[in-house]
């Protein structure tokens, strides 16, 4: 199952995303600039193999709804969010409203 729904986070409107999978769940929340994302992130790869695409984006692992995304610590993010304030420790609601 899919399910694509507009959020409100202090007025920004953002994109939530979930995709069910055989045991688990793809989640991510967006907008324009960037994303944060479930476990299934590779921020490495974002930083080392992509980074010339200047993606930005955080990950929080142990979610399991697009709820405890919003309210869980990012635990990695990539090199272009920290550049925006992002960075490991930040909520996600939090940092979803640096990206602007």
């Amino acid at each position: 199952m899919f399910n694509m729904t507009p959020i409100q986070i202090e007025g920004e409107t953002f994109i939530a995303v979930t995709l069910k999978l055989p045991k688990t769940n793809f989640m991510a929340v967006m907008n324009d600039v960037g994303y944060i994302m479930c476990g299934a992130l590779d921020v490495a790869l974002l930083n080392e193999k992509l980074k010339d695409r200047k993606i930005v984006a955080g990950r929080a692992v142990g979610v399991r709804t697009i709820e405890q995304l919003l309210d869980a610590p990012l635990e990695s993010v990539t090199l272009e969010a920290e550049q925006l304030g992002i960075v490991p420790g930040l909520i996600g609601k939090e940092a979803l409203l640096k990206m602007k």
